[in-house]
């Protein structure tokens, strides 16, 4: 089994800026997502097969999933954060075995909470 590594999360105010990071090699698939209390988890950013991003409506234009090979990190950078973004955050990753096959690892999860 394979250890994840997720840090970053902290109490921002309203327009502040985080950065997530989560262990993941480049040839892992990785996505975000996120858990507000009581609500169902969602889909926030993820890499698509065509190596382009895609994400939530609700973060368009202020989240950007991006990942450095050379540290084997992927990161998710949250920008103008609203208290609508309170959550827990989690980083899904699909990781290859040397057997060829693949199984999905979630992270802890990260509490993110946007408040004055």
């Amino acid at each position: 089994q394979v250890q994840q590594v997720e840090s970053g999360g902290d109490l921002v105010q309203p327009g502040g800026s985080l950065r997530l990071s989560c262990a993941a090699s480049g040839n892992m698939s990785v996505s975000w997502y996120r858990q507000a209390p009581g609500k169902q988890r969602e889909l926030v950013a993820a890499f698509t097969s065509s190596g382009s991003t895609k994400y939530a409506d609700s973060v368009k234009g202020r989240f950007t999933i991006s990942r450095d090979n050379a540290k084997n990190t992927v990161y998710l950078q949250m920008n103008n954060l609203k208290p609508e973004d309170t959550a827990d955050y989690y980083c899904r990753k699909v990781v290859p075995t040397d057997s060829g096959r693949t199984f999905a690892a979630w992270g802890q999860g990260i509490q993110v909470t946007v408040s004055s």
